[in-house]
């Protein structure tokens, strides 16, 4: 019997045990619990407040994809302030069956994100660098300068010489990676200005292309920014551009398209497919901190904002040049546009009182010494060829073309005190515009038409 009891009391004392050892689990349990729970809200706290902190200041970095960027490298609001205009030299090089590096594509490029403007120059590939023309020989074209040493610094040097610009910067893209960047965004539409029929077997190019809009893949956009005559010797038309310079304009244009393609949301998904592409067929100096501080608001660029031209010379008869094909730069031309283009990139608005008075001190001269910058502000491209060609057709002499702000209306701008019965001339051609003035010494051109979006 009292082995029964004495089993009873061990019992009701292991049991009691039993709960005061859970009591005690539970109770350490729930404190676990209670301290996870902290940790838990605490980290919660923590990004929510992050949250806040990266939303407000991609806020103060001006919202959108832009923002975003600009916010994670690490921007604040007063970062885009203190960037200046970025400029460089872009060179597009190919090769021939003898492995000679050829330099198709010769640009000056530049972006401000300030105002978010951009400027390409082209300059023609027989570009003379040399001092004296009468002795001149291929190799003192600039086309044949990278070949020489693959040393992109002496093309910076000549471009430099030339322009009068002080450029830092190279970019170097290889064909190869043109042709696979446009495959990786989809292609491009673009309208291809005339028939190309063309075959060169030693460096096996073979360029067939009709006319018309149509989505270009890799090896046609090759095709196309290297045409420059056909097999039996017929090029683009004279209002176009011949040869080198119809060239150049298709491959500016070209280049605007694949940036509006590029820029397309579908394809930010394809950044790294595109980063690859970059980092097997680009060659450059600029260094990473410096592009990183530019691509967050390059992404919102407009290509309406984009000028272009070409650098202005001429080409001397053969018999003046040793027999060899070379363009000569025009000192004093290539000076002005260089300040216009670079450094004046933005035109004065024209006030009320400039409307008003646009009579003062004015100049007489006839159409064919009149000479007109022509920029593109109406969205629709087909309008610049149109209004070249009209004002070709009645005398004009049209000195440079290009792309400008999207605007509504049509601005035709007196910078030489032109006579009234030009401007109005001018204005009764194109049929819409309003006639202003604003002077300026360094521009070669005597009228710039800003053409808008109320042109038809």
């Amino acid at each position: 019997m009292e082995n029964k009891k004495s089993n009873k009391r061990t019992t009701k004392t292991k049991n009691k045990g039993n709960v005061k050892n859970n009591k005690y689990k539970n109770t350490k349990q729930k404190k676990k619990m209670k301290k996870w729970k902290k940790v838990l809200l605490i980290i919660f706290l923590i990004l929510l407040i992050a949250g806040g902190v990266f939303a407000y200041r991609v806020y103060k970095n001006g919202w959108g994809l832009s923002g975003m960027l600009a916010t994670v490298v690490g921007h604040d609001e007063y970062t885009k302030k203190d960037l200046n205009e970025f400029r460089c030299l872009v060179l597009g090089i190919s090769t021939d069956e003898e492995g000679a590096l050829l330099t198709d594509t010769i640009m000056v490029a530049s972006y401000n994100p300030n105002t978010q403007k951009a400027t390409l120059l082209s300059i023609p590939r027989d570009t003379y660098t040399g001092k004296n023309p009468k002795k001149a020989t291929a190799y003192q074209k600039i086309n044949s300068i990278y070949s020489r040493n693959e040393d992109p610094q002496d093309v910076l040097d000549a471009v430099n010489e030339i322009t009068g610009l002080d450029l830092q910067y190279y970019v170097i893209i290889k064909t190869e990676g043109f042709i696979e960047l446009v495959d990786a965004i989809g292609g491009v539409t673009f309208n291809v200005p005339i028939d190309m029929d063309y075959d060169d077997t030693s460096q096996d190019l073979h360029i067939h292309l009709k006319a018309g809009e149509q989505q270009l893949d890799g090896d046609k956009a090759e095709q196309l920014v290297r045409f420059r005559h056909n097999n039996d010797g017929t090029t683009y038309p004279e209002e176009y551009g011949n040869n080198d310079l119809g060239r150049m304009r298709t491959q500016r244009e070209f280049i605007m398209a694949v940036i509006k393609q590029t820029a397309k949301m579908e394809n930010i998904f394809k950044l790294g497919e595109i980063l690859n592409v970059a980092e097997k067929n680009v060659i450059t100096n600029v260094d990473f901190n410096v592009a990183k501080d530019y691509i967050p608001y390059a992404v919102e660029f407009n290509t309406d904002n984009l000028l272009t031209a070409t650098l202005p010379g001429t080409t001397p008869p053969w018999n003046q040049t040793n027999g060899v094909s070379i363009f000569v730069a025009d000192e004093e031309e290539t000076e002005s546009l260089i300040q216009e283009l670079f450094y004046d990139r933005d035109l004065e608005q024209p006030t009320e009182e400039g409307m008003e008075n646009a009579t003062s001190m004015q100049t007489t001269v006839s159409k064919a010494d009149v000479k007109l910058e022509i920029l593109n502000g109406s969205g629709n491209s087909k309008n610049l060829q149109k209004v070249v060609d009209e004002l070709k057709s009645t005398g004009y002499e049209v000195y440079r073309t290009g792309t400008t702000n999207t605007t509504s209306k049509t601005t035709i701008i007196d910078k030489k005190n032109t006579a009234d019965t030009i401007l109005e001339n001018v204005q009764m051609v194109l049929g819409v515009g309003t006639i202003s003035s604003t002077e300026s010494s360094s521009s070669k051109a005597n009228i710039t038409i800003i053409i808008g979006k109320d042109y038809e």
